[in-house]
Parts: C-alpha cells; structure tokens; sequence
C-alpha cells in the first residue's frame, strides 16, 4: 500500500535534493528533449538604461572589456507599441543587448537577464513548456526574426529570440557566467527544468560555499554550476538575505587581469562597489556601470 508523506518532508526533500539526483534528473529529461541552443556567443545579458546614459554605458563597457558595437538603431522590440534604442555590445568576454527605451516599456519587457538564441522558435516554445517553465510572453515577430520570454521555476525570466537570417559570431575568448539568485525552496525545480531545456550538466555543486561570496563572510551557502551550449550559469541558493549589490548582478565576466581590467574599468567612469576578494580559484568584484548596470568581474587564480 502506498503511502503519502508528510508536506514538511517532502518540501525538505526536495530542498536537500543531491548533485547527484539533480543530474540524473536533468540528464533523463533531457534525453526525451530536443537541443535548440546554438551556442554561448549567440546569447547575451539584456541591459536596460536610460535614453541618457546610452553612449556613456556604451563607452565604459568597451573601454572596460574590448570589442565593439554594432549601429545604433531605433526600434519596436516589444509586441505592443514602444520606442527603444538597440544595439549590440560585443567583447570577448561577452555580450549585451542594450535598449534605451524611449517611452515606457511594456510588461514584463526589463524583468528578463538574458537572451538566448534558439534553432527553432516554435520547438524551443514546446521544449521549454515541457521542461516545467512558463510562457510569459507567446513569440512574436520583431524587425529581424522572433521573440518570446519563458519564466523559469523560480522566478527567473529568459528571452529566447531566432534570427530570420542565421548571425555568424566569434567565439567568446572566455564564456561569461549567467548568475541567477534562488530561494532553498524553488532550487530543485529550477535546476532540473534548466538542466532538461538547456541539454546541460552540473560541473559543481558546493553546499557550503563560501559566504564572503554573497557578502556575508562569516556564514555559508550553496553554490551550483552548470554549463550547456548556452553557456555557464551558476545559481546561488540563498535565503534571500542580500547586502547590497549581491542579486542586482546578471552577469560575471571572466578576463585575465583583474586589477588590470578594474582600472580600466575607473578611468571609463565605472564604479567599484566590492573592492577584490579571492575566494577558492577566483579573484572577484562588482562594479557598477554608467546607467546603473552592476556586474561581477573575475580572473581565475589558476590562469
């Protein structure tokens, strides 16, 4: 006879949930999935600054990183009336899609971290779906392709777009990390439907991370970190009790030198809200761009 546990173990069960159980999970999910990423240097961090801040955050950021950016256009990115600047910021470090929305912007349109290009719009809407996670926004066509946003178990929101023109882009000399804040609760959830949609593996999972990480050295917390071909994530399972900056982050950006690329970084006009800190194989800070962009920058130890 079956027997029905308890809500309270339950919950606890899936909380304390194993790399181990997290990986089968998503791996045989997976398996039944289809793959629709194309690759880490096609996906990007969603910036949203003001209309006034565009060609200083534009400056910081390459002055920062390197690279480029495409032309500067004005453009309808949303399936209701709106008005934005758009480029595309590309470093070999990362990439940002900038919008400098010139009237309000649209619901839930600011709310997403990271656009993520698919092989097929329609197969990743169903993929996604299938992988646990929501449909915020059904796809609808933009100038060059399509879009649409998916939530994720958690509350974390994506954009997946395809381009009507397949775009051709370098690989990225390092990969940037997708850094995404869950509560204990939704951890198990979010992994194993990012793990079944994204086709990737957990290369770490540290229960007792070091807390000087989420700026709270005197305390731990749990550390997971996947990798897939749209790139590296690494979530933080938190109880949600944040200093400021740590959660406003999207991104961290790996580079060679980090004190190097912090100066940079000052004489653009950026903001260094932690000074460095070594934590394990990585030297770290945040810093805070013109416009109000705040992310992780990082060397490894070990390079």
């Amino acid at each position: 006879m079956h027997r029905r546990l308890p809500l309270a173990l339950l919950t606890a069960a899936a909380v304390l949930m194993s790399a181990a159980d997290l990986a089968y999970g998503g791996t045989k999910a997976a398996s039944t999935s289809p793959a629709v990423a194309v690759g880490p240097q096609y996906d990007t961090t969603h910036v949203y600054v003001p209309p006034a801040d565009v060609d200083h955050f534009v400056a910081s950021f390459l002055a920062t990183f390197g690279g480029q950016s495409t032309k500067q256009v004005v453009a309808t990115v949303t399936p209701t009336p709106s008005s934005t600047t758009s480029q595309l910021l590309q470093t070999p470090v990362g990439t940002v899609s900038l919008f400098g929305f010139k009237t309000a912007i649209p619901f839930p349109f600011g709310a997403e971290r990271t656009g993520f290009l698919v092989t097929d719009m329609d197969v990743a809407i169903k993929a996604a779906r299938a992988a646990g996670a929501d449909v915020l926004v059904e796809p609808f066509p933009d100038p060059i392709g399509k879009d649409a946003v998916i939530q994720w178990p958690g509350g974390v929101n994506t954009q997946i777009y395809w381009h009507t023109t397949p775009p051709s882009y370098a690989p990225f000399k390092a990969v940037p990390e997708n850094r995404v804040y869950i509560s204990q609760l939704r951890s198990a959830a979010f992994v194993k439907s990012y793990l079944r949609f994204s086709h990737g593996k957990i290369v770490s999972d540290e229960p007792k991370a070091p807390g000087i990480e989420i700026g709270r050295a005197d305390d731990t917390y749990r550390r997971i970190r996947i990798e897939s071909t749209f790139g590296k994530l690494t979530a933080f399972v938190t109880d949600g009790h944040l200093p400021y900056p740590y959660g406003r982050e999207l991104t961290g950006y790996e580079v060679t030198n980090l004190n190097e690329t912090l100066a940079k970084a000052k004489s653009a006009g950026v903001t260094v809200l932690v000074e460095p800190y070594k934590s394990g194989d990585r030297g770290s800070a945040m810093v805070l761009f013109p416009g109000g962009y705040i992310a992780e920058i990082h060397s490894l130890t070990g390079k």
